[in-house]
């Protein structure tokens, strides 16, 4: 994919969120349709193919929110970037489930590596960053972790970058 119609994906895992793994919080609710909104505009400036990295949390919000807006338009496309084959072994059942159903209706997956080791999962950030031009980030505003890592390596490379906050 060229890189000019590709928008990438960072977000928090749960444990980061406010609310948890919490859905039904009003706080989740109101993120969530941000996200839709920020997914829309990244159509509307042009992109047509969307990169997730398949975490638990804001990862699985974003795949969802690509796919309700390939229902509504067909020449979108989702690519799972997955850090290694085993990133959801030890998810709860529920989780690797819908997971489980992103995947099902995706256009593409991507192994970044077979197995885990230490940094793969920014590998994988890498890996998404360099292969588009549009970054929508879910994130708390702290500088550290992963989507702290990741924004920062998107500012490097000059992506249009859409912060969603978690507040």
């Amino acid at each position: 994919m060229e890189p000019e119609i590709c928008c990438a994906f960072t977000g928090h895992r749960p444990a980061r969120l406010p609310w948890g793994a919490n859905e039904s919080d009003p706080r989740c609710l109101a993120l969530k349709e941000e996200l839709a909104r920020s997914v829309e505009e990244a159509y509307a400036a042009g992109c047509r193919h969307f990169l997730c990295g398949m975490a638990q949390g804001a990862d699985l919000y974003f795949g969802e929110a690509v796919l309700s807006l390939r229902d509504r338009r067909p020449d979108v496309t989702l690519e799972a970037a997955i850090p290694f084959a085993g990133q959801a072994d030890r998810w709860p059942q529920a989780d690797r489930d819908r997971r489980q159903a992103i995947l099902d209706r995706c256009d593409y997956e991507t192994v970044v590596q077979h197995s885990y080791s230490p940094g793969c999962m920014a590998r994988r950030n890498r890996y998404m960053v360099d292969r588009a031009r549009r970054l929508i980030a879910v994130y708390d505003g702290h500088p550290q972790g992963g989507t702290f890592q990741t924004l920062a390596y998107a500012m490097q490379k000059g992506l249009a970058i859409t912060i969603v906050d978690t507040e």
